[in-house]
């Protein structure tokens, strides 16, 4: 049984003991049913034993940067524990007793002290990460008058280290601030929306090539990787028909697959989710239905399979989201500009009118990675595309002549191999049905907005 506590994600854990004459035996930590039951996947790296002879021995409070799960294998003690994270809940407190049968998860930023009520009791503690002298701590005095905390057995009666009794009080204390997030691709159009969604934050990170090359050798050492929680891979090469190309094929493979499969190593090296943006060219569109995240994936060119083979690397970290989008439209160069320059200046553009699918607007894309952050949905692939009619791109193209004031007839339909007959350069296959089924991500709580309506907000501003 598991139980919520005033400190958002301090979590009581109720553990079965199973005994007779000779004694007891518990499962301490049982990673399939403790997170199955709600409790987060600590996945421990070192395992501790504080031995305590006395009553009264008294540590703490100490909040390191990374997660604990504690209790103890003999003896009892009365445990406290202090929220020291930034936000609305510092300072509180929670305390209860724990023997064998109980257990608790105490989140990173959340400072943890004990004091033993029973001799020769062993506090046995995992941790997920290794102790490191670059790494942060964040230390309380165990008799600060804020916090109060009502110690069963006087301080001054109590065994305390020298150090301990010199910590800070609440009021000098730093609030411990999230760990980071990284976007990398911050000067594209997803990369500046997503810059729009979470704004300047001292834990939001925001890196362009020139700040990090995720092709570079020196990735794994490029970053303090354990200090990051999340890692949001806006970056792609996204020149579809260059890609066609032997110099365009090395780049496409190296950004959009080679980095996305060590971003997937770091991720399951240091616990970080990641969340990678993909695009509807991992399939041929010959499907005559939207397509679903688990069909499987059959790129037409150089560009989409580089993109389907990023899709399968990042599948590889344990805490994944890949978001799947489709026509994509933000702040930049991009479909709907050009239309719309191309009616003010009187052109009338040939346009191709049998591929299918919807315009996605890059903040709606930010949004929707932002809720699967926050809501903590289930790790996997999600299509995340606008929502509603499905149109061709003369459609859409004859949409935006409308919108601007001119005539939609002016706009000149035509096939894609006739568009692409006179073409010089090679030119990438593309698929002819781009549309992606929402199902999933909406059974999150995430609405996509309405293609069309939001391609009127988007001229109109």
């Amino acid at each position: 049984m598991i139980a919520e506590t005033s400190i958002p994600g301090l979590l009581v854990v109720d553990l079965a003991l199973h005994g007779d004459k000779r004694g007891w035996f518990k499962e301490n930590w049982q990673r399939a049913k403790m997170t199955a039951a709600g409790l987060p996947d600590l996945g421990p790296v070192q395992n501790n034993i504080a031995f305590n002879g006395t009553v009264g021995a008294t540590r703490g409070i100490h909040a390191e940067p990374w997660d604990k799960y504690v209790s103890v294998a003999t003896g009892r003690i009365f445990g406290a524990w202090v929220d020291l994270r930034q936000g609305p809940t510092f300072g509180t407190v929670f305390t209860t007793e724990i023997d064998p049968s109980r257990a608790v998860f105490v989140p990173r930023g959340v400072g943890n002290a004990y004091q033993t009520l029973e001799p020769d009791t062993a506090y046995v503690y995992l941790v997920n990460d290794h102790w490191s002298p670059e790494s942060s701590y964040t230390f309380l005095n165990l008799a600060d008058e804020t916090v109060a905390i009502p110690w069963p057995i006087p301080l001054h009666d109590a065994e305390l280290s020298d150090r301990d009794k010199a910590h800070p009080r609440l009021a000098d204390v730093t609030p411990v601030p999230p760990k980071k997030t990284l976007i990398l691709g911050a000067d594209g159009q997803l990369g500046r929306a997503l810059r729009t969604e979470y704004g300047e934050q001292p834990h939001i990170e925001y890196a362009t090539r020139a700040d990090l090359d995720i092709t570079a050798t020196d990735l794994d050492t490029a970053r303090r990787w354990q200090d990051y929680e999340v890692i949001i891979n806006a970056a792609a090469y996204t020149a579809v028909d260059t890609a066609e190309s032997a110099q365009g094929r090395a780049a496409a493979w190296s950004v959009n697959a080679n980095a996305v499969s060590r971003l997937a190593a770091i991720a399951e090296r240091h616990r970080i989710t990641l969340v990678h943006v993909s695009s509807d060219y991992v399939f041929d569109g010959a499907s005559e239905r939207p397509y679903l995240e688990t069909d499987p994936l059959t790129p037409l060119g150089v560009y989409g399979q580089s993109k389907a083979a990023g899709d399968l690397a990042a599948a590889t970290a344990t805490r994944h989201y890949i978001v799947r989008t489709s026509w994509v439209i933000g702040d930049g160069p991009n479909f709907v500009r050009t239309m719309a320059s191309l009616a003010a200046r009187g052109v009338d553009p040939r346009v191709i009118d049998d591929q299918s699918g919807r315009l996605t607007f890059a903040e709606d894309i930010a949004a929707g990675i932002r809720h699967l952050l926050d809501t903590h949905a289930p790790y996997g692939t999600y299509n995340l595309t606008g929502a509603g009619e499905v149109r061709t791109w003369a459609q859409i193209a004859g949409e935006i002549f409308r919108l601007t004031g001119h005539a939609p007839g002016r706009v000149m339909p035509v096939r894609a191999a006739d568009y692409h007959a006179d073409a010089e350069e090679p030119v990438a296959p593309r698929p002819k049905n781009s549309v992606l089924d929402l199902t999933k991500i909406q059974s999150t709580g995430f609405s996509p907005r309405d293609a069309t309506s939001s391609l009127a907000t988007y001229l109109a501003r």
